[in-house]
């Protein structure tokens, strides 16, 4: 009995001494070796940290006006548990699905309701409905606009149940906003819905938006209730700086407002505009048809809508990059306006090539060819360049190469040129390829006095609190491409090409009021199957700037395939009237006072259609034209008018004057041009078809004749306005330009002539008449092609 009882003791004891060891070893193993990251697992669970999220920086125009922003946004959670026991689904299926829904098809609304169905229905792996689902994505970061029709949605059923939770939450949530909607979709870009720049200067500058995450971490009891006296851990998010950008708002909306309206009328494949400011080339705005709406990025269907075509998209330019060709011949002497050649077609080695016109115009001066747009005029002045020089003068404009501008997705273009008849197409922008914000930094560095300017869209970066700037984007010269002469040169060449009514293709781009320069370009598009180009489809383009004298405004224009029924004629009314729309807008919104009311001119004049004076005697022509107020001048000698420029049925200003020809043949005498604007000069040795340089700017102060019969060529001395007015009226005839004719045109001495007003002796008072000409002159006459 006694030993059972020691045994069953020992037993006992055994076992609880087993025990106790055991808890021992467990509270040690369980304190000391796991103690580390036990402790560290209960303070996770006692701790609560909030991630604090840094606000977005603000992107505004030049004016501070808000392009992208953070904003509230809303995301619809539902309860299913709740609403299946109020037995509201239906309601709350259609409800949501009227309300969220992002097309009109009733598919796509069918399809929403089962979407929210399946959701209100969706049970865990033990057979349980979740506790709370939301909609994604329809009700997902939902605008303050939605977020109001659902809590509408909320108080609806609240009343019908009778009832304070009806299972519908609207969850408080951030959002990238775009309060232009479409506008500036490109350049701008877009933020996803999880807070993922895409694209555009959200992608590009996003280091400098985003900010830094701050946290917030406390102690807390199983409820969640902050523990008292509890540590407490906060950093502060730092948000992220605000970009001001060179776009003006203003202008940006000119430039879609006209895209829009000629996107809609001639349907284009796409259709770009990019609008500088030309001494700087900030980009003042810029756009491309088709677009899309950032706030609903994800209602866009079409992937190519995403691309920005300024920069992204490369072309064959077709007659607008005639510029380099001009500009380049200007700048080596080889340009002579005058010089005439065989227009229609010219024999290259290995090809023939032609001007749009196959048959051509004739024998015709190298102006006009400008103001046609002959193609054979370019090839021929690209022959007088070499390959050398025209290859050099290609680089030099920056074409082949990005521009750098701080934009993401820039092409380079391509630029190859092994053959002769590669790089006599060349010179008519034919067999290579260019960006539209290539074209517009190359003529922007004509009106810019021959500079190439670096583009870029960002003006600085600031701290969204204390203003203070932290990265500013100064305009940048990348080179000197031509001299200031020949950038002034050929600004008035591009000029003309815009204000001849009578020859030119770009007229539907002159702006009353303003000197406007331009060039205009058709290019077959390139067949992708490798068959050569495709018929009936077309590059139109529009490049130009305002006004000439004191360039604000740089606008190029880009479409892609318009709609023109097949005859590339119809380009004409593409892009020169989106340009003059814009353009026009912009002039207006800047303050800039036209032309002519910085000459002191009136708008007022009385206008008239010039008559057929041919046949007729000087008198008679000038009893014709006294009553308007218009002044003829004759050229040459002889008893009647055999020719007269501007031709009959031109409109004119009553303050233009009408050249006649009174004689055949080469040995017309110069009149004496002094006072005249250079325009009118040109205009006279076009008449005469006499070669004529000039040497300065403005109005033509004196003149004299270098070399001998086909070689001769007339020297024009410019003068500004001002520097004419001051120099002394001079008394008796004016001095003898080198190897002109003493006479006048009519063959009269000058002293004599001083009476009809043909050859005035006041230079002052010739050219303040001349500048009132010019002014009417500039708004008569129409562009090319």
């Amino acid at each position: 009995m006694n030993k059972r009882v020691k045994l069953r003791s020992l037993l006992i004891g055994g076992v609880f001494t087993l025990f106790f060891v055991a808890l021992v070893g467990r509270l040690y193993w369980v304190q000391v070796v796991q103690g580390a990251g036990l402790l560290t697992e209960a303070q996770a669970k006692w701790e609560t940290e909030e991630v604090l999220r840094p606000v977005r920086g603000t992107i505004v125009d030049r004016n501070d006006k808000i392009m992208a922003e953070d904003a509230p946004a809303f995301t619809v959670a539902l309860n299913p548990k709740i609403i299946q026991s109020k037995h509201i689904e239906n309601q709350v299926v259609k409800g949501l699905a009227a309300i969220l829904k992002t097309s009109e098809e009733p598919a796509a609304l069918a399809a929403l309701e089962d979407k929210i169905r399946t959701r209100l229905n969706k049970t865990r792996p033990d057979g349980t409905l979740y506790p709370q689902v939301e909609i994604r994505n329809e009700g997902w970061k939902i605008d303050a606009e939605v977020a109001d029709l659902v809590k509408k949605l909320i108080e609806e059923l609240k009343v019908q149940t009778s009832t304070k939770n009806v299972g519908i939450y609207l969850q408080k949530e951030q959002k990238r906003f775009y309060p232009g909607g479409k506008m500036a979709s490109h350049l701008l870009g877009y933020n996803d819905k999880e807070g993922k720049p895409i694209m555009g200067l959200e992608a590009m500058l996003d280091k400098y938006l985003k900010g830094v995450p701050g946290n917030l971490s406390y102690e807390k009891d199983q409820k969640g209730v902050e523990l008292p006296d509890a540590k407490v851990n906060y950093k502060p998010a730092i948000d992220g700086s605000n970009v001001r950008l060179t776009i003006d708002k203003n202008i940006q909306f000119y430039i879609e407002s006209a895209l829009e309206k000629y996107y809609a009328k001639f349907r284009p494949k796409s259709l770009t505009a990019i609008a500088v400011d030309p001494k700087t080339m900030e980009i003042l705005g810029m756009s491309s048809y088709p677009n899309f709406n950032p706030n609903h990025y994800w209602e866009t269907n079409n992937q190519s809508d995403f691309i920005n075509n300024a920069v992204a998209s490369q072309y064959e330019p077709g007659s607008t990059f005639k510029l380099v060709t001009l500009a380049a011949t200007v700048e080596e002497n080889l340009f002579f306006p005058e010089d005439r050649y065989q227009s229609g077609s010219i024999q290259v080695p290995g090809r023939r090539l032609h001007d749009w016109n196959i048959s051509g115009w004739g024998q015709i001066s190298y102006l006009d060819g400008l103001k046609r747009s002959s193609n054979v005029a370019f090839v021929k002045l690209g022959e007088k360049l070499g390959q050398v020089k025209l290859s050099e003068y290609i680089e030099r404009f920056g074409f082949g190469a990005r521009t750098g501008i701080d934009l993401p997705g820039e092409v380079p273009g391509i630029v190859r040129m092994k053959y002769p008849a590669e790089f006599a197409t060349a010179t008519y922008g034919q067999g290579l390829t260019a960006t539209a914000i290539q074209q517009t930094a190359a003529y922007a560095a004509i009106a810019n006095g021959g500079k190439l300017m670096w583009p870029h869209v960002v003006k600085e970066i600031y701290d969204p609190k204390t203003k203070q700037v932290i990265q500013t984007f100064e305009p940048k010269v990348v080179r000197e491409v031509v001299s200031e002469k020949t950038a002034k040169q050929v600004s008035e060449y591009l000029e003309m090409v815009v204000n001849d009514k009578t020859i030119g293709t770009g007229k539907n781009a002159y702006i009353d009021g303003y000197r406007v320069a331009g060039k205009t370009g058709t290019a077959n598009k390139v067949d992708p199957g490798g068959k050569g180009y495709a018929e009936g489809k077309w590059v139109i383009s529009f490049v130009g700037f305002a006004p000439v004298e004191d360039p604000k405004i740089l606008v190029a224009v880009i479409a892609d395939e318009p709609d023109l029924n097949g005859d590339f004629h119809g380009g004409s009314e593409v892009a020169p009237p989106i340009f003059k729309e814009i353009v026009s807008q912009t002039l207006r919104y800047m303050g800039v006072p036209s032309s002519s009311q910085q000459m002191k001119t009136t708008d007022k004049e009385t206008k008239m259609t010039v008559p057929d004076l041919e046949g007729l005697t000087v008198e008679q022509a000038k009893n014709t034209m006294n009553k308007y107020g218009v002044t003829v001048e004759t050229v040459g000698k002889g008893s009647k008018i055999i020719a007269q420029t501007p031709v009959a049925g031109t409109e004119i200003g009553s303050t233009q004057r009408i050249y006649v020809m009174m004689q055949e043949g080469e040995d017309i005498a110069i009149p004496d041009m002094t006072g005249k604007s250079l325009r009118d000069a040109l205009e006279v040795c076009s008449f005469i078809k006499l070669k004529c340089q000039s040497v300065g700017e403005g109005y033509v102060a004196s003149q004299s004749l270098s070399n001998e019969g086909e070689n001769k060529v007339l020297i024009l001395q410019l003068k500004p306005y001002h520097e004419l007015l001051q120099e002394p009226t001079p008394i008796g005839p004016p001095a003898k330009s080198d190897k002109t004719s003493d006479k006048t045109p009519t063959g009269k001495s000058d002293r004599t002539d001083k009476k009809d007003a043909v050859n005035t002796s006041n230079a002052a008072k010739t050219s303040e008449e001349n500048k009132a000409s010019d002014t009417n002159a500039k708004k008569t006459v129409q562009a090319s092609r």
